[in-house]
């Protein structure tokens, strides 16, 4: 796709798009409509159970909407054949939970996203030293996670997150598990290099504070976004 083509499509679509479990009994998600461009930084809030992180399960080809339809760059998520490529090459993900290997260092934990391509052995090594120095860990490339403090941690899963050179960054709850002063530096961290960067970001969060720092918030409720509004972040 030529770049100008890109930018003239969104880079998400969603119309219609429902989740449903339990053969239909539970409605995750009920008709949700959005559209995100590219290098937005848009924040998704809402109470626990209104369908956040099922809706970002989707937008990661984690899972399967149950009927309408979601689109990267104009082609359809859920109909992509390869479905691990895209997350691979398109999608950079960012868990409260960390979800590091526990038997590899941080600098094996960053190149995994890189095993889907086709960088050498000597080049995934150097990207991860690059990243480690990005977010400050170039100390730390040889600690495995559980020598490694709580922020350590979620800074190596933002490396991890850029390994490929995502359009897309996926983060859950990105500071949910850490202190008031390592969830300041991470989300610090996260913002200036999805700016500096031009990525997209769709943050999932239930702090109020978080949310204001993205460009727009959708809110939701019971599975339908009921509010999509500008913040003065995106206004200044």
């Amino acid at each position: 796709m030529s770049p100008s083509t890109a930018s003239d499509t969104p880079l998400l679509t969603a119309n219609a798009l429902t989740r449903e479990f339990d053969e239909g009994t539970v409605k995750a998600l009920r008709g949700v409509d959005f559209t995100i461009n590219q290098g937005e930084f848009v924040a998704i809030t809402g109470p626990s159970g209104c369908g956040k992180s099922t809706l970002l399960q989707l937008l990661g080809a984690l899972d399967r909407p149950t009927s309408g339809t979601l689109l990267f760059r104009g082609e359809s998520i859920p109909d992509n054949p390869n479905p691990a490529s895209y997350r691979a090459s398109e999608v950079g993900f960012i868990f409260q939970a960390f979800h590091l290997l526990p038997t590899f260092t941080a600098a094996e934990n960053v190149q995994i996203p890189m095993f889907e391509g086709n960088r050498s052995r000597s080049e995934r090594h150097e990207r991860a030293l690059e990243l480690l120095r990005l977010v400050g860990l170039e100390d730390r490339l040889d600690h495995f996670p559980a020598k490694l403090s709580g922020g350590e941690r979620q800074r190596v899963a933002v490396a991890r997150s850029l390994a490929n050179e995502p359009s897309l960054l996926l983060a859950d709850e990105p500071t949910g598990n850490l202190d008031s002063e390592n969830a300041h530096s991470v989300l610090d961290l996260i913002i200036r290099l999805q700016q500096e960067q031009g990525r997209s970001m769709v943050l999932v969060t239930h702090d109020a504070s978080i949310a204001e720092r993205a460009g727009r918030i959708l809110h939701m409720i019971d599975g339908r976004i009921v509010s999509d509004r500008a913040t003065a972040a995106n206004r200044s």
